[in-house]
């Protein structure tokens, strides 16, 4: 059992590897075109804080027999780092600003985690607690991408909403115009018919009456 647990552990952490090198490609670009361009910064540092918990979880005074999580995650941990900091580097004002408060969100999120597990709890509930910790985080690190995506659902939600409207409201929009240019044409022919009415009374007389 021991064996088959290290062997996996061993495959989880040659794929974990994969997967915080994956971004190696993007950041080659930004560095060659010194810009970050439109990518995002945000699952860096969302991927940072999971793996600090997720090595904090496997250290043998939280959580025995889990070593090789905390090695994979440290490995992991150094790499993210890597990445914000080039991120930062090359990243306009406003989204350097961002991703700087990430971090430090990321440092308090993690340095309360430590001092809760240290100071307050022990045995299976410090396990637990820095289990869930870790969880909670790991789901907003596969969420992160979709930070970009959430504005821009949003604005095709309500620009739907206008598209429907218009259709909606466009026959009745047309009819109302052609009401108002048919009470308009009305209108003017009465006009006309009163200056008529009062020319002859002012002892104007038409063609017919001359015949």
């Amino acid at each position: 059992m021991d064996i088959a647990h290290f062997v996996f552990g061993i495959f989880g952490n040659a794929s974990g590897l994969f997967l915080f090198l994956a971004p190696i490609v993007t950041f080659k670009r930004v560095i060659t075109n010194k810009s970050t361009e439109k990518f995002s910064g945000v699952p860096y540092p969302m991927t940072l804080l999971n793996c600090l918990l997720s090595a904090w979880y496997g250290l043998p005074f939280v959580s025995p027999d889990n070593i090789l999580v905390s090695i994979i995650n440290g490995i992991g941990a150094a790499i993210e780092v890597t990445y914000v900091f080039i991120f930062v580097l090359f990243a306009p004002k406003k989204e350097k600003a961002k991703i700087l408060g990430l971090f430090s969100f990321v440092v308090a999120v993690f340095s309360a985690v430590v001092l809760v597990s240290l100071l307050a709890l022990h045995g299976n509930a410090r396990k637990l607690f820095c289990g869930f910790a870790a969880s909670i985080f790991s789901i907003i690190m596969y969420g992160s991408p979709l930070s970009i995506m959430v504005p821009n659902g949003v604005g095709s939600a309500l620009g739907t909403i206008q598209l429907i409207l218009y259709f909606i409201y466009r026959d009745s929009k047309s009819d109302g115009k052609k009401a108002t240019a048919a009470s308009s044409s009305g209108t003017q022919e009465e006009g006309t018919v009163e200056m008529a009415k009062h020319a002859n009374s002012n002892g104007t007389t038409t063609q017919e009456e001359q015949v």
